[in-house]
């Protein structure tokens, strides 16, 4: 039980218990594991570790009192961290003045728990907090999903570049964005009407999302009929390959558009950047570089990809 232990695989509701006394783990443990997947971390420092490895929990059992780094040190750490700030944190606590709620509810926690622990009271609180957090998350995913398409949106895919850049910056690995353009656009909602347009594009999204496997990339609307692809630990070599499944998968798609100059159906030119993200000075720059990729396609003649190492 020293840094992880995993109590129960099958449910969606990951709980995270942080605490340095055996026989309290094993009460929350006990009480929570046959509706939940419980992880178990026996001090902060391990705490933090193990959430630099695995998915984020859910929600975050934690004891005030530890001998490493306190519980509410810990909490105002999590809450600093853009990644880990939307967990609910609810203190276990033998501490029960006034003062200690105040300062527990100042750092970020959501709620006291106090020891010693009533097992039905610690179930309708985990209960009660995962409910809260899961809508808290459908409605973040609302204001984070296009309208039309059903994939992210401009503002969903600018934090999520963020977060990619900083990931990549601390493994010095490789990041990738391919920009998307759907050809001569303006002339199929002119030709077929806009409502066939929008089933273009929304047909087109689906494609494009079908190409990308990993739970970590990201398929956005950019902005009218042009997407963007977020992929993170992806190579120039690796790039290139997918921006021409990318490109294939909306061929195949087989959508007729007799007004287009250099093909009797829907075609879409691809702009790729890719570079260390520890050597860019900002995610910009990737962004920037795959924007003129896109533009030297479109130049070059469309329906074709274009990239550029950094």
């Amino acid at each position: 039980m020293d840094a992880l232990m995993t109590l129960q695989q099958s449910t969606c509701h990951r709980i995270l218990i942080v605490d340095d006394t055996p026989a309290n783990i094993q009460v929350v443990a006990s009480a929570l594991h046959e509706d939940y997947e419980v992880l178990i971390a026996s001090s902060a420092r391990k705490a933090l570790e193990l959430l630099k490895r695995e998915h984020k929990p859910d929600l975050i059992l934690l004891d005030v009192m530890m001998p490493d780094m306190d519980g509410y040190t810990l909490c105002g750490q999590l809450k600093q961290d853009p990644e880990l700030a939307d967990i609910p944190v609810i203190f276990i606590t033998a501490l029960s003045g006034s003062a200690d709620e105040t300062k527990g509810l100042s750092v970020g926690g959501s709620d006291f728990i106090s020891k010693p622990i009533n097992v039905a009271v610690l179930r309708a609180r985990v209960k009660t907090h995962l409910a809260l957090k899961q809508h808290a998350d459908l409605l973040r995913s609302m204001v984070y999903v296009d309208g039309l398409t059903g994939v992210a949106n401009r503002r969903r895919f600018d934090e999520a570049l963020q977060t990619a850049y900083r990931n990549c910056v601390r493994h010095a690995k490789d990041l990738s964005l391919l920009m998307i353009d759907v050809d001569y656009f303006k002339r199929y909602n002119d030709y077929y009407g806009h409502q066939a347009g929008d089933q273009c594009l929304q047909k087109i999204a689906t494609a494009l999302s079908s190409v990308l496997h990993r739970g970590y990339d990201l398929v956005a609307r950019y902005g009218g009929e042009e997407f963007v692809c977020l992929v993170p630990e992806c190579d120039f070599t690796s790039a290139q390959r997918m921006a021409e499944a990318l490109r294939a998968a909306v061929l195949a798609l087989d959508i007729a558009h007799a007004d287009s100059p250099i093909a009797p159906r829907v075609t879409v030119s691809v702009g790729v950047s890719t570079g260390r993200a520890d050597r860019c000075h900002s995610p910009h720059v990737l962004l920037e570089k795959a924007d003129a990729a896109l533009y030297e396609a479109k130049r070059q003649g469309r329906d074709r990809v274009v990239a550029t190492a950094l």
